[in-house]
């Protein structure tokens, strides 16, 4: 089957770094969708509407694509939290998640607007963090700014010398983008990347072109 083209609803650098590791020609447009939690929403629920409705926040602009959403949330205690926004809310993340576990879930949908399909999947990761001492909870928080990152880390940074372990199928999905399902889903719609060989790297679009 000829590929179709691919977009990833997101801006986020990190989910594009991790995109191009499929050599996979694609897209990128921001979607804007407000993410505050519904009333009573679970986790689960919550994870799985952001990650369909950015997607289908730019379904109408690519009506023959097939279009990546994702969204993470942490939990804790049962608390969710998203995005820290601020260093001191960071770092009152990270004193809490000390010699704790932390689970994330990650949701992810690719919308075939081709043939109006959609596909979900939801992936659970746990973080265990090793016991932080204040004084490096203040300069790994100083040092990488994780004011956008679910669970105040950064994987694919400095986030890596605050664990003790990781447990869980995929660590990409830590990263914002769980590569082993979008694989599976990929597949399913003819988008194999290992029988493709026209990959061009990708076209960034800002939310306004």
């Amino acid at each position: 089957m000829q590929n179709a083209p691919l977009v990833l609803a997101s801006s986020s650098r990190f989910r594009q770094a991790l995109l191009d590791r499929l050599q996979l020609p694609y897209q990128c447009h921001s979607p804007d969708i407000d993410e505050t939690p519904l009333d009573n929403e679970s986790p689960q629920a919550l994870v799985h509407r952001l990650a369909l409705s950015k997607a289908n926040a730019v379904a109408e602009r690519f009506p023959h694509h097939c279009i990546i959403g994702s969204d993470q949330i942490a939990l804790f205690e049962g608390d969710i939290l998203g995005k820290p926004h601020t260093s001191e809310r960071a770092r009152a993340n990270l004193a809490r998640f000390s010699g704790r576990k932390v689970t994330f879930l990650t949701g992810l949908a690719l919308v075939d607007t081709r043939h109006q399909r959609h596909h979900v999947h939801i992936e659970p990761f746990e973080v265990v963090f090793r016991t932080l001492s204040e004084q490096e909870i203040e300069r790994y928080v100083a040092l990488e700014q994780p004011l956008d990152s679910a669970g105040s880390f950064r994987m694919e940074g400095l986030g890596i010398t605050l664990f003790e372990r990781l447990e869980g199928r995929d660590p990409n999905a830590l990263i914002g983008l769980p590569l082993i399902a979008l694989c599976d889903m990929l597949r399913h719609v003819g988008m194999n990347p290992l029988a493709t060989s026209d990959a061009t790297g990708p076209e960034t679009l800002s939310a306004h072109d």
